[in-house]
């Protein structure tokens, strides 16, 4: 059945439908052990399969099993060991959020969220980079290869709109248009580099230090078999010394005019900065720098899933919950990086 919110909403009532729901959606018919994976594994309480008293006198719905091949036959929920461990947010309020971050095509904001599902702005915040965090690539993920096309983009606010003052503070000049050499120019703009395969779909972006060639060539090493595919740019100069390693190097000329010829475009990677830029403008408004990548692994999923139903695409990401666990001070504390409170917007 294709899930909506109406239907979620008729599906899962209580936190104990919600339990059942995030079981039948990790594990099917098929429980298992999310220490060792093993699927000789007990269901232990509650005994009525609905509710239990704690020992404080509370009433708990958290359903729990218990591993036999484990050594100490541990214990176990569909929420250990994934991006869900240890909150204290209902599981009923997770799978609504979860839905709502696979289903919105523009992405959600966690103000939205916060005033939505009767949150605070910091845990609406948390469970948004939680999921993002599930929605990264797995690293153990093959090479890209055959016909790869190949862009880069700058993410932040324009120089021209802000003060005159903080213009000149700052001494920020709006970088130049890939194909024409840059030079010396000083932009304060965060480069994004994008490979999308062309037969497939699949997206990957990444934050890079700059548009030059070593960091784009780096970029690209980690992630493409340079020997078996075939590369697709624009006109930037910094793509001329990498396309000599790939089995061929077609560019379409911006500057010209061109930006179709026969088969060959960017159009992939433009279309998914589009809609990357029109997201961040319209939903979240304000994205920081420090926090960017976990956003481009939010977009890169639902681009390279875009054929599917959302229903689909939420089966798909539960399937990656796992050994994803996201803790909240690291990612606040430690580089630097910005609190929920300078992120209002986002």
């Amino acid at each position: 059945m294709e899930l909506s919110i109406t239907t979620l909403a008729d599906r899962i009532t209580n936190e104990s439908e919600a339990y059942l729901f995030m079981e039948q959606l990790r594990w099917g018919d098929t429980p298992f052990c999310p220490h060792c994976g093993s699927t000789a594994v007990n269901y232990i309480r509650p005994l009525n399969g609905v509710s239990r008293k704690t020992r404080t006198g509370a009433a708990s719905q958290r359903r729990v099993w218990k591993c036999q091949a484990c050594p100490g036959r541990k214990q176990f929920s569909a929420l250990t060991g994934t991006i869900f461990h240890g909150s204290k947010v209902s599981v009923r309020k997770w799978l609504f959020v979860f839905f709502e971050v696979c289903s919105s095509k523009n992405g959600v904001a966690a103000r939205e969220i916060e005033r939505k599902y009767d949150l605070t702005a910091k845990t609406a915040w948390f469970m948004l980079h939680r999921i993002r965090e599930a929605m990264k690539r797995d690293p153990l993920v093959g090479m890209l290869s055959g016909t790869i096309v190949a862009d880069e983009t700058f993410v932040g606010g324009k120089p021209k709109n802000r003060h005159r003052s903080r213009r000149e503070q700052d001494n920020v000049i709006v970088p130049a248009q890939p194909g024409i050499d840059v030079g010396n120019i000083k932009t304060d703009k965060t480069a994004v580099f994008s490979l999308v395969d062309k037969a497939t779909g699949e997206v990957r972006s990444r934050v890079v230090p700059d548009v030059s060639g070593a960091s784009l060539r780096k970029a690209m090493a980690d992630q493409v078999d340079f020997a078996r595919s075939h590369l697709e740019t624009d006109g930037w100069k910094a793509y001329k010394g990498i396309g000599t390693e790939f089995a061929s190097h077609q560019a379409v000329d911006h500057t010209a005019g061109e930006y179709v010829r026969g088969t060959v475009s960017t159009n992939m990677a433009e279309g998914y900065f589009s809609q990357l830029k029109r997201s961040i403008d319209g939903t979240h408004h304000h994205v920081s720098v420090e926090h960017l990548h976990r956003y481009l692994a939010e977009f890169d999923y639902r681009y390279t899933t875009r054929k599917l139903s959302d229903t689909t695409r939420m089966r798909t990401l539960m399937g990656q919950v796992g050994d994803r666990r996201l803790t909240y001070r690291p990612i606040v504390t430690g580089q630097g990086w910005s609190t929920p409170e300078s992120n209002r917007n986002s």
